[in-house]
């Protein structure tokens, strides 16, 4: 009963970009867990809210846990001997972010506009909704950092594309966004990023979080790819390997586990 109550849980759902990072990164370090996918499953979600969490991905160990959105943090958590792979500075994670949502915009504008509404494989989400997320990823951070306020999950799960609906608007947004970012970096005085910011997930350095705040909308953006290659679409100017390297990206664009 003790090795069960001790055995470590990881608590995702499908799409969700930290939930198959954290899995990738757990199965590849020889960490053995249970795998539970809280998404339509009404037990999971109990047992979620029993730790006293509500979003995902989080990994447990008996009734203590830990948000899973830094894999420091998991490493912490675990007491992993594990050395991570070494971060981009600052500037380089801004210019892989005007990449990454300049290309969002791209393959948004690609998107049929009878497709926004539907769902995409085992993600009750429509894509009108997985677009918006990819922008207000970093308009969170954005408005965190403008007014001084905890950066919590319900701000980056904000959806206002209801709003918005077509491709176009969405992608204009989008490019908005993205010029209050440079706006943001060319303003802001700490260029080592090493100020404290308050998360939902802890307290971490601003490069902390502007490196989540650059690979999730990243891998989102991924499977934008992805969703357009299903639709017979040939993605414009793809994103490449070598384009989003240095990101902490995980292996796969989907997870389906």
């Amino acid at each position: 009963m003790l090795a069960t109550e001790n055995r470590v849980r990881v608590f995702w759902q499908p799409g969700c970009t930290s939930c198959l990072r954290t899995k990738e990164f757990l199965t590849r370090n020889g960490v053995d867990y249970e795998s539970i996918n809280v998404h339509g499953n009404e037990a999971g979600m109990e047992e979620l809210r029993k730790l006293g969490a509500r979003s995902v991905p989080i990994v447990a160990r008996g009734d203590k846990f830990v948000f899973a959105q830094t894999l420091t943090d998991v490493i912490r958590f675990l007491d992993l001997k594990i050395k991570q792979q070494e971060q981009l500075s600052p500037e380089q994670l801004m210019g892989k972010l005007d990449l990454v949502l300049g290309s969002a915009a791209r393959y948004i504008r690609q998107i049929p506009a009878a497709e926004m509404e539907k769902p995409f494989r085992n993600r009750n989400r429509p894509k009108r909704v997985l677009s918006h997320h990819i922008f207000r990823i970093v308009e969170g951070f954005l408005e965190s950092m403008a007014d001084g306020k905890l950066l919590t999950y319900d701000r980056i799960m904000e959806d206002h594309s209801g709003d918005l609906r077509t491709p176009e608007n969405i992608a204009r947004y989008g490019e908005g966004v993205l010029a209050r970012a440079k706006d943001w970096w060319r303003a802001y005085p700490d260029k080592t990023c090493q100020q404290p910011m308050e998360t939902y997930f802890g307290s971490h350095p601003v490069h902390v979080v502007l490196e989540r705040t650059v690979w999730h909308p990243a891998q989102h953006t991924r499977q934008l790819m992805l969703i357009l290659e299903e639709l017979g679409i040939k993605p414009d100017r793809p994103l490449t390997a070598q384009d989003l390297a240095g990101l902490p990206l995980p292996e796969k664009a989907w997870d389906e586990d």
